[in-house]
């Protein structure tokens, strides 16, 4: 497959053993500390913004950002997606395809660009696959960041009912209805401190809409599904070694912020960070602090230090 121009960055391609292929884009130094970014539900490589990884670039690492199976221009597996009412109760189906497998899709790319070990930041879902990744693969991970996220545990970590009945509507058919559906979603879960910049949200929706290879609303809900799979997962995060921040607001209505605290309670000297005010979003006011932490953290971990001390 050949290489293909984005406004930001150059979308390559890795085809793991299993027939999978994910899409990456690579920025920076290819000398400099590796940062593998992992992107949440139903988004792509994208929506992390021009202006996040330029900072962190900045910063002084190598970034590579991945379309998970089911979104961007990655794979879209032929499995049915689960019906509304499946998803609602939590029962994938026989053929659903779980977190460890997005993981290894994660681990394919850095086999891909030979790339041993790396810091791992995920947002949300991505979130959850970072930490499977460092959980399972600990060899591979210096450093863990996990941005809004959870264990899996049904006590924590819900959304709100509000979120519930927007995330039930109808999927988009059309662009133009999927920038509207995510500006509304994305309204609605940003946080009471930092509004959405309308026009930088809307563009940022048309351009995942034009560049997935799928049905985004049938992708969507595999991903949904790999997380009901998957379960509760504090078990496994409690054996996750490498040095952990975890970053949430106190306003989250998507994943409630005591995700955030049982993140931070189940992996052994996790580091947190809350946020005031902040959802589940990143606004162009919360990239430089936000890059700030992360950059931090992985810069203790290259000079040697166990954890990340945030002043």
């Amino acid at each position: 497959m050949p290489e293909t121009s984005g406004a930001e960055g150059v979308d390559q391609y890795a085809t793991s053993p299993s027939g999978i292929r994910i899409c990456f884009r690579d920025y920076g130094d290819k000398a400099a500390p590796a940062m593998l970014l992992v992107a949440g539900l139903g988004e792509d490589l994208t929506f992390w913004t021009g202006s996040f990884v330029g900072s962190l670039v900045t910063r002084g690492f190598r970034v590579v950002a991945i379309d998970n199976r089911d979104a961007g221009q990655s794979t879209f597996v032929a499995a049915p997606p689960p019906g509304l009412w499946r998803q609602i109760a939590g029962r994938p189906r026989g053929d659903a395809y779980a977190l460890a497998d997005m993981a290894r899709d994660g681990i394919d790319v850095l086999d891909h660009l030979g790339i041993s070990r790396v810091h791992l930041v995920g947002r949300s879902m991505g979130g959850m696959i970072a930490q499977t990744i460092a959980a399972t693969a600990p060899e591979r991970v210096l450093s863990l960041t996990s941005l809004y996220s959870t264990t899996g545990a049904r006590k924590v970590g819900q959304p709100a009912l509000s979120t519930i009945r927007l995330l039930a509507a109808p999927p988009a058919r059309t662009r133009t209805a999927a920038v509207r559906a995510h500006l509304r979603l994305t309204r609605h879960i940003a946080g009471t401190e930092h509004p959405i910049d309308d026009a930088a949200e809307a563009a940022i929706a048309a351009r995942g809409w034009d560049r997935s290879a799928g049905d985004l609303a049938a992708g969507t809900a595999r991903q949904i599904q790999a997380i009901q799979r998957s379960g509760d997962r504090t078990a496994q995060l409690s054996k996750i070694t490498a040095p952990t921040l975890v970053i949430n607001g106190d306003r989250d209505p998507l994943v409630n912020p005591s995700g955030g605290a049982a993140t931070v309670q189940a992996i052994r000297s996790a580091q947190h960070v809350v946020i005031p005010g902040m959802g589940h979003h990143i606004p162009e006011t919360l990239v430089d602090p936000i890059t700030s932490y992360i950059s931090q953290h992985a810069n203790r971990v290259g000079e040697g230090g166990n954890h990340v001390r945030i002043s």
